[in-house]
């Protein structure tokens, strides 16, 4: 089995085993472990889990929202074919409503009206953090203090989340870019799969045009949950991961001819990236915890 898909399910089978089950701000108990910490080496193959289905173009398509559009308009993904930020929209009034029962959750000035207000790519336009990354490894590669932070406290009130993946560090180290990633709650189920993948390919995309290799990614987790309405499903995947033939670690392939970030395809086709050689067990539902 791929070092990913152990790494991953060794998580959720501790979760599963050992957690505590709480109560949340959602209204849907989760399972959780205080902490967890893994780190994967690009070398060994690309993090696309082969348990379950992967699904690239939207993964690819939501980090380029966030670190090259730097955008905090849904209508952004929408327009691509893209709608994993459909139920955190502010409406027309500035509204954030719960979908299922009607009841407003946030109010923001109505000029807020189809984003998630200040957070992510907000953030990331705001305080140019991609483009002092960049800059900062190819004018000065021994800096040590490369660390790109979603979490602005100045920021907060007016988003309709505090970032779950809130901060990155950086460093090359023998000509090639490490990545440490960290996350403060994390939906084990739907969310983890999905961002380790898009911080893989941003690394990567970041080391080409960089001139860098891409090294390792580290990940810590503060509050790594797998929700009760999800726990079927996690079993599922568990036991396609003890019982059944392991598939490869697929490869992801990058335009090799790109060489600024900003270049990278980010129309619905999402032409500049591919992951090869990609078997997988099939897809697995999960429910989406608002």
């Amino acid at each position: 089995m791929p070092a990913w898909d152990d790494q991953y399910c060794t998580l959720a089978r501790e979760i599963l085993d050992h957690g505590q089950r709480v109560h949340n701000r959602t209204g849907t108990d989760s399972i959780k472990i205080p902490s967890w910490h893994f780190r994967i080496d690009l070398k060994d193959g690309f993090p696309a889990l082969t348990t379950k289905q992967l699904f690239i173009r939207q993964a690819v398509l939501e980090i380029l929202w966030i670190w090259q559009a730097r955008s905090n308009d849904v209508r952004w993904l929408q327009d691509r074919n893209v709608h994993i930020w459909d139920k955190w929209e502010i409406n027309e009034e500035g509204k954030w409503i719960d979908e299922d029962t009607g009841k407003v959750l946030k109010s923001f000035d109505p000029s807020f009206a189809h984003t998630i207000g200040t957070a992510y790519g907000y953030v990331m336009d705001k305080y140019r953090l991609p483009q002092r990354l960049i800059e900062s490894l190819r004018n000065d590669p021994e800096d040590r203090r490369r660390v790109v932070s979603l979490w602005q406290e100045s920021e907060l009130d007016t988003a309709v989340l505090p970032p779950c993946v809130w901060s990155t560090e950086w460093d090359v180290t023998d000509g090639k870019l490490n990545l440490w990633v960290h996350q403060r709650s994390c939906d084990v189920p739907l969310g983890l799969p999905f961002n380790v993948a898009q911080y893989a390919v941003l690394l990567m995309m970041i080391a080409q045009v960089t001139g860098l290799e891409p090294g390792t990614m580290d990940w810590s987790i503060k509050d790594a949950h797998i929700y009760v309405d999800q726990v079927e499903g996690m079993k599922e995947q568990l036991r396609r991961w003890q019982e059944e033939e392991p598939k490869p670690a697929p490869t992801l392939w990058i335009d090799p001819a790109i060489t600024e970030f900003e270049d990278f395809d980010s129309s619905t086709a999402c032409t500049s990236v591919k992951l090869e050689n990609y078997e997988h067990m099939g897809k697995l539902r999960f429910a989406l915890t608002q």
